[in-house]
């Protein structure tokens, strides 16, 4: 029975390999084919830059390729005004042409058709690279104005959070969409709950990747008495467990009381020596921002408010937003670089 056991690890072991090895293959494979359209794009940009091709030019272009090699797939004329587009978008910007070699073609395409800015683009690259997404998890998280979402969201989060967990700002937001769960307009707290154990993967994609499930209505017990938290994760970039309180109302001040005490329990009994202390997050159905801060400013545990929106927010309110909050912030830049070359 030993051996076998010996012998299983052994073979896990080659697999392991196997699989690190695929992967390594697959990523140099994306890169060289990246690398390839990057050279047809720099090719026929200049060409048309220098008025020596015109469209008709890059038809020619793809048929000829098709009759030479029928066996290249995506070398339609569309396809290449594609690459040349990709390198118009970035050739000047070396950091961002470095860094878009590491996610799929698929990905770079969705980006650039769906992207208004350099720093949009740079966003959704360097989140597609983190999370490894799929075009369909990218798409979804375009669509849903996650770009948008994340600069103007605001800041629900304790002083203790920021200290104990300085990447908490990050990872995590104060606004999440939630329309896959596909909830009536009237629902219940067990209604939500049990919407995302069922929408499990999509709940993880709109929050993070690095969210691990650890349980649904986790027990604390304390004293003679039964707690539970609704839903219980473990962040593997914070290393620690979150705990998440779900609410259909707008949030109210008692709320932070009974998180305070899950954090406690939380650290007490469940808590692994080698994790940082739990988190917790009150997610509300809405909030008045001035109740949060008061909250919040009082508060000593590592906790934030977030709110929930069940429907895809309106992405052209969303830019409108955006748009406002550049004009907030652009006084506050001036005048911190007015100080700073002083």
């Amino acid at each position: 029975m030993k051996n076998k056991t010996n012998i299983s690890h052994q073979f896990a072991e080659v697999h392991s390999l196997i699989r690190q090895a695929k992967a390594k293959v697959s990523r140099t494979i994306n890169t060289d084919l990246i690398e390839l359209y990057w050279q047809i794009g720099a090719y026929v940009y200049q060409k048309i830059k220098d008025s020596e091709w015109g469209k008709s030019v890059v038809q020619d272009l793809s048929n000829f390729i098709n009759k030479n090699a029928p066996d290249l797939k995506g070398f339609s004329a569309q396809n290449i005004w594609r690459m040349r587009q990709f390198y118009e978008a970035y050739y000047k910007n070396e950091k961002l042409s470095a860094l878009l070699r590491e996610i799929s073609w698929t990905n770079n395409l969705l980006i650039l058709s769906k992207s208004e800015s350099t720093e949009e683009r740079e966003f959704y690259i360097r989140l597609a690279k983190q999370e490894m997404y799929s075009s369909r998890e990218l798409e979804r998280q375009i669509d849903s104005g996650l770009y948008e979402r994340t600069v103007t969201a605001g800041k629900n989060i304790s002083a203790v959070l920021r200290e104990i967990h300085p990447k908490a700002e990050q990872n995590l937001r104060d606004k999440y969409v939630v329309d896959f769960l596909s909830l009536p307009k009237i629902h219940s707290e067990q209604d939500l709950r049990k919407a995302i154990i069922l929408n499990l993967k999509d709940f993880i994609l709109e929050f993070g990747k690095d969210f691990t499930f650890v349980g649904e209505e986790y027990r604390l017990q304390v004293g003679n008495k039964d707690f539970y938290v609704d839903l219980l994760f473990y962040h593997r970039d914070l290393q620690c467990l979150v705990a998440f309180d779900l609410k259909i109302t707008d949030f109210k001040p008692e709320y932070m009381g009974k998180m305070e005490f899950y954090l406690e329990a939380l650290d007490k009994n469940v808590k692994k020596t080698h994790e940082k202390p739990s988190l917790g997050i009150i997610l509300c159905k809405n909030h008045d921002s001035q109740v949060v801060q008061y909250a919040l400013n009082r508060t000593v545990s590592p906790a934030m408010i977030a709110k929930y929106q069940t429907i895809l927010p309106n992405k052209n309110l969303l830019e409108q937003k955006l748009e406002e909050f550049y004009l907030l912030e652009e006084p506050k830049m001036e005048y911190t670089k007015h100080n700073k070359q002083k």
